[in-house]
């Protein structure tokens, strides 16, 4: 198992930083949260963009992915969300990034109708995301919770399997949504990027927590994963001032999950 941390548990903090827990604490692997007012960001300049490429290298830490919050399936125009997955993709290539994390985002409506409007707009992007080398993840998150929502949307013809275009699993919606751990790692299994991890106490106290002191099968999802897969830590920092700082939680966060690596062996 190969272990990365998301960016979103630093906010704002100098990629210089950042990568330096990452190193010191054991981490391979970083999800660099794409947004305003964070070191990555859409508008960085090309210069900026080959700075922030090499510190990465610089430090040995794989830029995982770009996590973007771009809405597939969101109501509205195809081709504003086509440009927008273009825009990231371009971003995540320069940056040497493995994939680009997106949201679902499908609104009320009616599902099959999300569903079109994000495999038309991810078969639109795919070939550009083949030819950059970046693999386009789904998010399981808002109107596609579950692991198998996210795989019905990805098993649509328009897709047929698409090798740029997959899934990321975040544990923490799966289990909002009432899916075993065994049935989301099925239904994801032939569209899984990786997997991305947290704690909180429960359903209905979703502040941040380090790693093993909450309820989330985080041992479960990890045995499911095949050996090599890389999991991630979303800390949701942000959201919830009352947490506990990030940076301190690393090195315990890395024991805890290469201990449950160690398990599966």
């Amino acid at each position: 198992m190969r272990l990365a941390f998301s960016t979103l548990g630093l906010p704002g903090a100098p990629l210089d930083d950042v990568l330096r827990l990452a190193a010191d604490h054991g981490w391979q692997g970083l999800e660099l949260r794409c947004a305003p007012g964070e070191p990555v960001h859409p508008e960085l300049s090309p210069d900026e963009r080959r700075r922030t490429a090499a510190a990465l290298a610089r430090a040995g830490i794989v830029p995982l992915a770009l996590a973007d919050y771009t809405g597939v399936a969101a109501p509205g125009d195809d081709a504003g969300i086509v440009r927008e997955l273009v825009d990231r993709l371009r971003l995540a290539a320069d940056l040497g990034a493995r994939h680009l994390r997106v949201f679902p985002r499908g609104g009320d409506g009616p599902v099959a109708e999300a569903d079109a409007r994000a495999a038309r707009r991810l078969a639109a992007a795919a070939a550009t995301a083949e030819e950059l080398a970046v693999r386009i993840l789904v998010e399981t998150h808002d109107s596609h919770r579950s692991g198998r929502d996210v795989a019905r949307l990805l098993a649509r013809p328009e897709l047929a399997g698409h090798p740029a275009v997959g899934a990321l699993w975040d544990l923490l919606h799966t289990r909002l949504a009432g899916e075993p751990v065994a049935v989301t790692a099925a239904a994801l299994a032939p569209y899984l990027g990786y997997a991305q991890v947290k704690d909180v106490a429960g359903p209905d106290e979703l502040t941040p927590l380090p790693l093993g002191a909450g309820v989330l099968p985080i041992g479960a999802c990890v045995r499911a994963l095949p050996a090599d897969a890389w999991v991630s830590w979303e800390y949701e920092a942000p959201w919830y001032p009352d947490a506990a700082a990030f940076a301190p939680l690393l090195a315990s966060g890395a024991v805890h999950l290469r201990g449950l690596a160690a398990e599966t062996r």
